[in-house]
C-alpha cells in the first residue's frame, strides 16, 4: 500500500460515513410504505400537485436567484481584475468575510430590513415614495438568496477572470474587435468553466434552501425544501420526505447532466 492510499484513507471514511450511508438511508426510508413492503408511491408523490407546485417555484426562484448572481459576480470579477490585487488569498477574504457571521443571523438582518417598518421602507419614505410589502414573499426570499450564495458564484468566476492571458485580449482589440465581442466571443468563452461551476454552486443550493424561505417568507410561500423539511420535523412522516427528497435529487442530477452535455456540445461545435 503506498503513500498515497493512506493519506485518501481518512477521506474514504468521510465520505462513506457522511456520504454514502446517509444516501442509503434516505433510499431505504423512500422505497418503504411504513409496514415492511416496498413502494414507489413515496417518490412518485412529487407529481401530486402540492409538491409540483413547490418544485416549480422552487425552479423558478433558483433560476432567478442564479441569474442574477452571475449577473452581479461577472462584472465584479473583471473590475477585481483590473484592479490586480496581488494575492488572492487577501481576494477570498473579502468575499467570505460576511460569511463568518452566523448565517440565522444574517437572514434574520434582512427580514428586519425588507419589513413595513424596517430600514428599506424607512429610506423611501424619507424620498417621498411609498412603501414596498416587500416581507414575506417570493422577492424577499430571492434577495436571501442572493445575498447568501453570491460568494459562491463570485470566487469560481473570478478564479476564471484572473487566468485570462492580457495578450489574448490585447490581440483581439488590436484585430480591431469591439468592447462587445470581446466580451462575447472572446472572454466568456475561456472563463466558462468558471461560469458553470459557480453556476452550479449556487442553483443547487438555492434549490433545495428551506431556512431562507422560512424566515423571509414567513411560512407564506412553500418551496419543495419547506415541504421535505416539515415531512421530517412536523409530520413526522419520513417516507414521504425521503422520496420527495429522492425526486429533487434525481431532478437535481438530470439538470447537472443536462448543463454539462450542453457544455460539452458547444466545445465541440467551437472546435
Amino acid at each position: 500500500m503506498n503513500k498515497r492510499s493512506l493519506l485518501a484513507g481518512p477521506y474514504i471514511v468521510w465520505i462513506i460515513g457522511f456520504t454514502v450511508l446517509p444516501i442509503l438511508m434516505i433510499i431505504f426510508y423512500a422505497l418503504g410504505d411504513g409496514d415492511g413492503g416496498l413502494t414507489m408511491s413515496n417518490i412518485l408523490a412529487i407529481f401530486q400537485p402540492v409538491h409540483l407546485k413547490a418544485l416549480l417555484l422552487a425552479l423558478w426562484l433558483a433560476v432567478l436567484c442564479t441569474g442574477i448572481c452571475l449577473v452581479l459576480a461577472y462584472p465584479l470579477a473583471l473590475i477585481l481584475r483590473k484592479l490586480n490585487i496581488g494575492k488572492q488569498g487577501m481576494m477570498a477574504i473579502i468575499v467570505i468575510l460576511p460569511m463568518w457571521v452566523n448565517f440565522i443571523l444574517r437572514i434574520m438582518a434582512w427580514q428586519l430590513l425588507l419589513s413595513r417598518n424596517g430600514l428599506i421602507n424607512g429610506a423611501l419614505g424619507a424620498l417621498g415614495l411609498p412603501g414596498q410589502d416587500l416581507a414575506n414573499s417570493s422577492m424577499a426570499i430571492v434577495i436571501g438568496m442572493v445575498y447568501d450564495y453570491l460568494p459562491f458564484m463570485i470566487l469560481p468566476v473570478y478564479n476564471a477572470v484572473s487566468d485570462l492571458k492580457e495578450d489574448v485580449i490585447e490581440a483581439a482589440r488590436d484585430l480591431g474587435a469591439p468592447p462587445k465581442a470581446v466580451l462575447t466571443r472572446i472572454m466568456i468563452p475561456l472563463t466558462k468553466p468558471g461560469i458553470i461551476s459557480g453556476i452550479t454552486m449556487v442553483f443547487v443550493p438555492s434549490l433545495t434552501a428551506f431556512a431562507i424561505p422560512d424566515i423571509l417568507g414567513g411560512g407564506k410561500v412553500m418551496l419543495i425544501g419547506n415541504i421535505i423539511e416539515q415531512e421530517f420535523s412536523t409530520s413526522m412522516n419520513w417516507h414521504l420526505g425521503s422520496g420527495l427528497s429522492i425526486a429533487l435529487m434525481i431532478f437535481v442530477l438530470i439538470s447537472m447532466i443536462f448543463t454539462s452535455g450542453e457544455e460539452e456540445g458547444k466545445e465541440r461545435r467551437v472546435w
